[in-house]
């Protein structure tokens, strides 16, 4: 295999590739869907400008990459290997990854690992990594097993980007004015599967968005939302459920969402809804 760099949409687009080779390979395998990395191209960030490290086979295909992710302050990085990936493979690639992070004058790291990662987990204690407490719990439902479309209260209005073109994009306020163009830049955002609830005075009180590749026949709900003051009205669920039927509609066979465990309201709602539990991530840091 042959070490190479890529910057920016090159570099989204090789690692879009990857991410679906690894999908392609096994169907719940590996922390990330393209459409994850794709989602976090909607803001712009410092390792924008970083060349990110991608391995590739000698037909030119990406076998691993180790991707750095500005968050804040803190720099994330992505190890991406393949399922069958040998446990010296990723050894190299999270050594050079951190290495090239490093050399970037990136300090602080974190890695999410998949508990049951036992590779992963002893090359990065190696590197001095300790769990942080944070976690994630990956959930996947077929969209076949799909539940139906719950009702939406009568002075409420579902729309899609599409019909809302006229007004600012609704992740504005969390994402920065230049969410859209950049979620425009990739290849799996459909502004039909961009899903907003308006309220009788027009404001935009909860949203989702789905992402479905066609490469992988997988959806990907992310992010979802429901203001404070608007919960626990069948917003949240609305939303969800009818996302899924357009994403089986669209031709997904499985759908992915993750939540926080503490985080109750968004774990009834994905579990109630027939996603099941399937792994648990944590995040390894070292500062």
């Amino acid at each position: 295999m042959r070490e190479e760099r890529r910057i920016g949409l090159d570099y989204l687009e090789c690692v879009t590739a990857l991410l679906q080779r690894v999908r392609r390979a096994h169907p719940t395998a590996g922390l990330y869907e393209a459409a994850d990395l794709q989602w976090w191209w909607r803001t712009p960030r410092s390792t924008d400008d970083l060349a990110q490290l991608f391995w590739f086979d000698d037909a030119g295909r990406p076998e691993a990459a180790a991707i750095a992710i500005d968050w804040k302050g803190r720099t994330a990085l992505v190890p991406v290997v393949m399922p069958d990936a040998p446990d010296e493979l990723v050894t190299r690639v999270v050594d050079r990854g951190l290495a090239h992070i490093r050399a970037a004058g990136f300090e602080a790291v974190d890695v999410d690992t998949d508990r049951a990662d036992d590779v992963m987990r002893h090359v990065l204690a190696r590197h001095g990594f300790t769990i942080e407490g944070d976690e994630i719990v990956e959930t996947w439902l077929q969209a076949d097993a799909r539940p139906g479309i719950s009702p939406l209260p009568d002075d409420h209005r579902l729309r899609t980007r599409l019909d809302t073109q006229s007004r600012p994009h609704h992740l504005v306020g969390r994402s920065g004015p230049a969410v859209e163009a950049r979620l425009r830049q990739t290849s799996l955002y459909r502004a039909d599967l961009d899903l907003l609830v308006l309220d009788e005075h027009d404001v935009v009180v909860a949203y989702g968005l789905f992402w479905f590749d066609p490469t992988t026949a997988t959806g990907l709900v992310e992010p979802m939302r429901t203001e404070d003051a608007h919960q626990r009205r069948g917003l949240a669920r609305h939303v969800l459920t009818t996302g899924l039927d357009l994403l089986a509609e669209v031709g997904a066979t499985r759908v992915k969402i993750c939540y926080e465990p503490e985080n109750r309201p968004a774990r009834d709602l994905y579990l109630g809804a027939g996603f099941a539990p399937d792994r648990h991530a944590v995040v390894l840091s070292r500062v």
